[in-house]
């Protein structure tokens, strides 16, 4: 087993989700953090990111099957901000900010 870690594989909804956060005033974003850290009104927020096939048709939240034991782990006791989502939407939910549709 090599000493290097290699480089943690990134959703395909990332790179638009990170690009749509940026343009937000007062958001800033973090990535390379089990995937993202969001700082917005002097809180810090860490998402792990899925893509859209991992999220269940019937419930609209990612499937228990699709997180490692590792995420379930810290969704269950990390005593601070911690989220698995998929969408931006989510994101923007959680941190306080709405859209206009």
């Amino acid at each position: 087993m090599s000493k290097y870690r290699r480089a943690a594989k990134v959703d395909l909804n990332q790179g638009t989700i990170i690009e749509a956060l940026r343009t937000i005033p007062g958001v800033t974003v973090q990535t390379g953090h089990d995937d993202l850290l969001i700082g917005f009104r002097e809180k810090t927020y860490w998402f792990e990111l899925k893509s859209a096939r991992a999220v269940s048709k019937r419930t609209g939240e990612v499937n228990e099957s699709e997180k490692k034991k590792s995420q379930k782990i810290l969704e269950s006791t990390w005593a601070g901000h911690y989220s698995i989502v998929s969408s931006l939407d989510e994101i923007l939910s959680q941190i306080g900010i709405t859209r206009e549709k």
